[in-house]
């Protein structure tokens, strides 16, 4: 079998560094530095990891109302999202058909029509082309041979789910039910249940110095627990935790949730017709490659996993609820308590995975050694990227193009 990536010899950072990954956890290595710090893994990673199959770019509440408009750069590419005159949420690459300028700079709102700034093509907000003001010269709007019929806005295939938008930017992969289906069939006892986004105190964000790995790393794993957040384990302790592995996540599951707020403080509704499980479990998962979940039977939330470059994340937290209630004044309290709780404890995760990018400029340290049995989670990650950075996504891989990785001297193995 053809292998896709070949890193620089001096390195000693090679095809079987990849490969190592892969084997069983007991004689697996972690990801090699290279994978954290060098500017070409990253490149790599946004044609094979972001643009080859699903990932989630962003939330439905960005574009609540018809005529909103979100716009991000995702793999390298400007994309915006729209919301229809239909209600429908779609995507398209941010780009005019005509001369190619970005078409929107800056998230907004628009009645009826998308037009370009810098010489007026209009599109509508499914992305047909209505509009080519002096197509034929000087107020005149057609000419002969050019049909707006059959020109629009670059599709994105897109999908919702959970209040989160997914873009499939190849085209190619799987639909979109089998990739969600793993996740949707394991929580499918809250399916169909309405997510309630309760405002601006549901809405936490942070700024990371460490490669957007290491963030989706340390949620899937609650090993850290002890040392990291002790007050977290002194109610939601280490033993009670175990980990979860499917094809296209991976995390941990707790069956010590106990919420308990202050005196005078609402609880908050609990989303109907739950099995017994959920009284006092949650769940945390990372959904491959870039969004991380959390559910409990009072509350759900998402965080958008944003790379920035090789040592740069942004993350957006987003929760939702599952009754109307909780957006009145009465539960302000406990919104507002439930934010702190959350805040507290990605807080407290920024040290350690900004140090564990410091750590890979070592030498020293070539993937790390994983525990088998609390670090499987982190392994099936881990491994999920080496094959996407090996193979790529596609169910059917193209034969790839050989890629050389030069490291800094500072990087280099004795």
């Amino acid at each position: 079998m053809t292998i896709g990536v070949v890193f620089d010899d001096k390195a000693q950072l090679t095809n079987e560094a990849l490969m190592r990954v892969l084997k069983p956890i007991g004689t697996a290595r972690g990801l090699p530095n290279a994978c954290y710090i060098a500017p070409a893994i990253f490149a790599l990673e946004q044609r094979r990891v972001f643009a080859e199959g699903w990932a989630c770019i962003g939330f439905v509440k960005d574009v609540l109302k018809t005529g909103d408009l979100s716009v991000f750069d995702f793999a390298g590419m400007p994309l915006l999202m729209v919301r229809g005159t239909d209600d429908i949420v779609r995507v398209f690459h941010n780009v005019c058909q005509h001369r190619g300028r970005k078409l929107i700079d800056a998230p907004t709102s628009v009645e009826k029509a998308i037009v370009c700034p810098y010489h007026s093509w209009t599109y509508g907000l499914d992305g047909a082309l209505i509009h080519a003001p002096h197509v034929g010269g000087s107020g005149k709007h057609s000419c002969p041979g050019f049909d707006k019929s059959n020109i629009r806005l670059c599709d994105v295939r897109s999908a919702e789910w959970f209040g989160l938008i997914f873009v499939d930017l190849s085209g190619r992969a799987e639909p979109f039910a089998d990739y969600i289906r793993p996740v949707a069939k394991r929580w499918q006892d809250f399916e169909g249940i309405q997510l309630v986004d309760a405002g601006a105190d549901s809405t936490i964000e942070f700024e990371l110095d460490c490669n957007w790995k290491l963030a989706v790393e340390n949620f899937c794993e609650a090993y850290h627990l002890p040392r990291v957040h002790p007050n977290l384990n002194s109610y939601s302790p280490l033993d009670r935790h175990h980990p979860i592995v499917e094809k296209t996540y991976s995390g941990q599951r707790s069956e010590c949730y106990t919420p308990n707020f202050a005196k005078g403080i609402l609880a908050f509704p609990n989303a109907p017709n739950l099995s017994a499980f959920w009284e006092t479990g949650a769940e945390y998962v990372s959904l491959y490659p870039n969004v991380l979940l959390g559910i409990h039977r009072d509350h759900f939330y998402a965080v958008l996993i944003e790379p920035k470059g090789t040592n740069r994340t942004r993350e957006r937290l987003e929760i939702f609820y599952y009754d109307q209630v909780v957006r009145d004044s009465s539960f302000g309290a406990a919104r507002a308590r439930n934010r702190e709780l959350w805040q507290s404890i990605f807080t407290e995760d920024r040290d350690p995975v900004e140090s564990m990018q410091r750590g890979r400029a070592s030498p020293g340290f070539d993937g790390g050694v994983l525990s088998p049995v609390m670090d499987v989670a982190t392994h099936a990650f881990h491994s999920w990227i080496a094959q996407a950075l090996l193979y790529g996504r596609c169910q059917k891989p193209p034969p790839l193009t050989r890629t050389t990785v030069s490291l800094p001297a500072q990087f280099l193995y004795p």
